[in-house]
């Protein structure tokens, strides 16, 4: 198991850790575990230096911000959970700058609701700020934004929002710290005869019936929510574990071989993607190319301005639109980096003069490669 989780993580392209927050703030003083910020925060350092980008999903702002208004200890109403996300979200940003900084490293939060990792053009939106801030050497810290969430702050939802993003970013691995080490047979904080269960090769109903409630008064999340965040990740693409988090270093904790629960990909994060592009609706657009960059498109690049030869449809961003050649031939499907309007200025133009034809600086391509499903991909491995 050592052997396979190291090999796990040093060959990890992209992984997303969430912390929960438990793991943030000390149970017994309601304050902010900065010291173990800083450990994590050397973790990241270790990881990025070995080739990994690393996105950091923490909660805690409702924990942190809670102290601030005086409020009883147990169960608060969802109003006061809001007005304390508000408040905690500006001292958790700051935690995550200085830790990361200690390490000579700098962040950028990112606050998040369901919709953004669902609905496609805030998808893309949001994934295209990710990626543009790994990039740029920066690591996204990112929360649920809980000062406008409903629903999901009752029920715990960062594990899934976790999950959601590291689909969204075609992550190869997300990693749960978590109060427990991993997935067992029965909940380890109530029976002695609880048995670990050290890999899940599929998430099947026995399995999801392991799941319990929440044990800490910080953490809104249990297994039940980490288990439902393990079939979103591994449909995704992407190997999911649970460790204990509380390690002064948990990542280095794992190399050196730590207790977890590993849950194997489906399928992977490529082949994802192409399938959640593939099941969008009828596609609202039409692209007509040329030669080029059919020939392009087919080698795996993207679809540029220069290339497309004529338009039709109504599509906005994000919008799925059919790609066919000038003989009518289809060559498959891809999200719409540009609405019509826009696309009709910048087709068969070349991408550095999009600034002059829109008053603004866009991105080059009209679909991005990441955003393309060709004939014949879906039956690829």
């Amino acid at each position: 198991m050592m052997v396979a989780i190291n090999n796990l993580i040093k060959s990890t392209r992209l992984v997303v850790i969430k912390i929960g927050s438990a793991l943030i703030v000390d149970p017994a003083t309601g304050k902010a575990r900065a010291g173990w910020m800083r450990d994590l925060a050397a973790d990241v350092a270790s990881l990025r230096a070995a080739g990994t980008q690393v996105v950091l999903i923490s909660s805690g702002s409702i924990a942190l911000g809670r102290q601030h208004l005086s409020l009883p200890a147990g169960a608060i109403k969802l109003p006061e959970k809001q007005a304390a996300a508000a408040i905690g979200q500006v001292e958790l940003a700051q935690l995550w700058s200085n830790a990361l900084q200690a390490h000579d490293m700098r962040t950028a939060q990112i606050l998040l609701a369901p919709e953004d990792t669902e609905t496609r053009r805030r998808h893309i939106n949001a994934r295209t700020t990710i990626q543009t801030l790994l990039e740029l050497g920066f690591v996204p810290v990112v929360n649920e934004n809980d000062t406008v969430t409903t629903y999901e702050i009752r029920f715990g939802d960062n594990d899934r929002l976790a999950a959601r993003v590291a689909g969204m970013i075609s992550a190869d691995l997300l990693i749960l710290l978590s109060d427990v080490d991993g997935l067992y047979t029965k909940n380890p904080h109530q029976s002695e005869d609880a048995e670990h269960i050290p890999e899940i090769a599929q998430i099947d109903e026995d399995i999801m019936a392991l799941g319990g409630g929440a044990n800490a008064e910080f953490a809104s999340g249990g297994m039940a929510t980490k288990l439902a965040a393990a079939r979103i990740a591994t449909d995704a693409g992407a190997d999911m574990v649970i460790c204990k988090g509380s390690a002064a270093r948990p990542v280095a904790a794992l190399l050196d071989g730590a207790r977890y629960s590993l849950f194997h990909r489906r399928t992977s994060p490529k082949k994802a993607r192409k399938n959640w592009i593939a099941g969008a609706l009828d596609p609202k657009g039409q692209i007509v190319v040329d030669k080029g960059a059919q020939s392009a498109l087919l080698k795996g690049k993207s679809l540029l301005p220069v290339g497309i030869l004529r338009l039709s449809g109504q599509f906005d961003r994000g919008d799925l639109v059919q790609i066919i050649n000038a003989e009518g031939v289809e060559l498959g499907h891809g999200l719409a980096g540009y609405a019509t309007a826009e696309a009709e200025k910048i087709k068969g133009q070349k991408s550095q003069a999009i600034e002059t034809l829109l008053g603004y600086e866009g991105r080059a391509e009209l679909i991005h490669a990441d955003d393309l499903v060709l004939r014949g991909d879906l039956t690829d491995n």
